[in-house]
């Protein structure tokens, strides 16, 4: 779904960028394609500043952390194939050490999509035991109603874990922990103890409804015990990295926890009551957070959280 509607943003793009063979043979007209064209394209990927040589990376597909010093370069996720060179190209200018590790939070092709490109230039990619065997399963989504085909092995990571790994990597203890059947069932958040960050990957989706990956063993209630992990690692100072959406902090992954409970509830009540689903989307017990749809929207995190609580569809 999400490389369907960047897809469709591109061709509107290009669409609106068309030029009709009457203004073409105007000179304005031509002036400004010319002008256009020596134009510098805007770059995909981006670096926010979160001081003490950390760094988080902004751009299409889920956030990358990264952290540069002594030792080189850890990165957590790495989005999409296609912008693999230009994240390694914002890198080299945030560092001159090589990228050592690259974790993966989960196996969505939004986080560890340029894992054969990071492994190009030397580095070791990790991930929890169920992200590699995730990554070599075709399987029904049911959710979107498509076949996911396997992935090349090139993809997969070559170092996994299967419930907590900690490096001491630039200076800083580095915690990778698992957290179960959460918005899959191959969830790391990452604890960067020392310098007080946390990425969570798509745990959390700051100021937007979650996705729920109920065919690759996600389940609501784990996505919230994932946010309370995160949420007791935190302090008033804490930077909370989302899989997507801008940086956050303690505060305001607290106010996820409770939307995300009120959305497990509401529609747990329903269904013990022995409403349908399709009852319950007609219902919209969901109508208070209309405004933090985008990837997905009310009916789709109803049916998720049916599913996730045991219902059929």
């Amino acid at each position: 779904m999400k490389h369907i509607l960047l897809a469709s943003t591109l061709l509107l793009a290009a669409c609106s960028q068309t030029e009709t063979s009457a203004d073409a043979t105007e000179p304005a007209a031509q002036t400004t394609a010319q002008a256009s064209l020596e134009k510098p394209s805007e770059p995909n990927i981006t670096s926010q500043d979160l001081g003490g040589g950390f760094y988080m990376l902004l751009g299409p597909g889920g956030n990358i952390g990264v952290s540069t010093g002594d030792d080189g370069v850890y990165m957590i996720d790495d989005k999409f194939a296609r912008f693999g060179q230009e994240i390694i190209d914002v890198v080299a200018t945030l560092s001159d050490k090589p990228i050592t590790y690259v974790l993966n939070t989960h196996h969505h092709g939004d986080h560890s999509g340029a894992n054969v490109e990071m492994k190009a230039v030397g580095a070791t990619v990790v991930a929890h035991d169920n992200v590699r065997t995730r990554m070599g399963l075709s399987y029904m989504n049911e959710a979107f109603g498509r076949q996911q085909d396997a992935r090349a092995e090139a993809l997969w990571p070559t170092l996994t874990f299967s419930q907590e790994l900690t490096l001491w990597f630039n200076g800083d203890e580095v915690r990778a922990i698992h957290t179960p059947a959460g918005h899959t069932d191959g969830d790391t958040i990452v604890h960067f103890v020392g310098a007080n960050i946390v990425h969570l990957g798509d745990n959390f989706f700051h100021n937007m409804l979650p996705f729920i990956d109920v065919d690759s063993g996600g389940t609501i209630q784990g996505m919230i015990n994932a946010q309370q992990i995160a949420y007791d690692l935190s302090n008033d100072t804490t930077k909370v990295i989302p899989g997507h959406g801008p940086l956050s902090n303690k505060v305001e992954l607290g106010a996820s926890i409770k939307r995300l409970q009120a959305i497990h509830d509401r529609v747990k009540v329903r269904k013990d009551a022995g409403e349908s689903l399709e009852a319950i989307v007609a219902a919209d017990p969901l109508a208070d957070m209309t405004e933090l749809e985008g990837f997905m929207k009310k009916p789709d995190v109803i049916k998720a959280t049916w599913r996730s609580l045991g219902g059929a569809i």
